[in-house]
């Protein structure tokens, strides 16, 4: 188990004053089996009134309006999280079993379709389908599929844009997470796993050192239905570990984006994002 400390500053400032802006943030933590929040807090400049509460499906939000003049927005997460790893665990499970499981609870049959963002391309459908016929139960086969992307598809940021799609990511072979939990998503989907996609972060160094920040992002990977969730980090290609830390969780990163708005003003605003993580124990 690791104690890890997040602070993640991010915001939009402007060219000119904006009237009023109206945002969603999710960037604090909850504390799930497998993560303990110690801590959370989620500072805002300029100050203004926030109303917290948990959306559909299990992510807190911060919704907060600031209603006068203003020429920046910044907004700061600080969590203290104790994590603990969360190794795949196949239970014997049958594609019968799951195909009649997923229709029973509306958390496996959303988590079943294909959304704009994750719809796969041919080639990674025929993909997932080769490897679905070639294991008798759907946990391995979730795992062989994850795996696969994950090998295929190489860590590159610059190459795809926020509004990139699995099917446009896919011919490069190269993006960043958020590609590739898209991708990983619809190839499951294609073979009637139901997987949703991870919001969260990351420590970056296995063998961190305790008290050292380092420089961190927010981080995505997916998880997988087969008679009970298991997770998987296929930009990685490694099981979610002590190093992990959930955000949200979605059909896609349109579900759990950091920071969510829009503004009333005739101007373009210019985003900044910082993550710090510190290993405290």
């Amino acid at each position: 188990m690791k104690r890890l400390r997040i602070e993640h500053a991010t915001g939009f400032t402007y060219p000119g004053d904006v009237a009023a802006s109206y945002n969603e943030a999710r960037m604090l933590p909850s504390s799930t089996d497998s993560q303990f929040v110690l801590s959370s807090q989620l500072d805002i400049d300029p100050t203004t009134a926030v109303n917290h509460y948990v959306d559909y499906f299990g992510t807190r939000v911060a919704a907060f309006d600031v209603l006068a003049a203003h020429r920046s927005l910044s907004i700061t997460a600080r969590s203290l999280v104790e994590v603990r790893p969360r190794p795949i665990e196949h239970r014997s499970f049958s594609w019968d079993e799951l195909a009649a499981e997923s229709e029973r609870s509306i958390h496996t049959v959303e988590q079943l379709g294909q959304t704009p963002r994750t719809a796969p391309h041919p080639e990674v459908a025929q993909l997932a389908r080769e490897i679905a016929d070639a294991h008798g139960e759907p946990g391995p086969a979730a795992h062989a599929i994850a795996v696969a992307i994950g090998d295929a598809v190489e860590y590159m940021p610059g190459v795809t844009g926020v509004h990139s799609t699995a099917s446009e990511a896919w011919p490069a072979r190269q993006g960043v997470c958020q590609d590739i939990a898209h991708i990983t998503l619809g190839a499951l989907r294609s073979v009637g796993i139901p997987a949703r996609y991870v919001s969260g972060y990351l420590h970056p160094d296995p063998e961190a050192a305790v008290g050292v920040p380092v420089t961190g992002e927010s981080h995505a990977w997916i998880e997988w239905f087969a008679g009970d969730w298991q997770g998987f980090d296929p930009t990685n290609n490694i099981e979610i570990s002590d190093r992990h830390v959930l955000v949200g969780r979605g059909r896609d990163y349109n579900d759990v984006p950091p920071l969510r708005g829009v503004f009333a003003g005739p101007y373009k605003s210019a985003l900044h994002v910082a993550v710090t993580i510190t290993r405290e124990a």
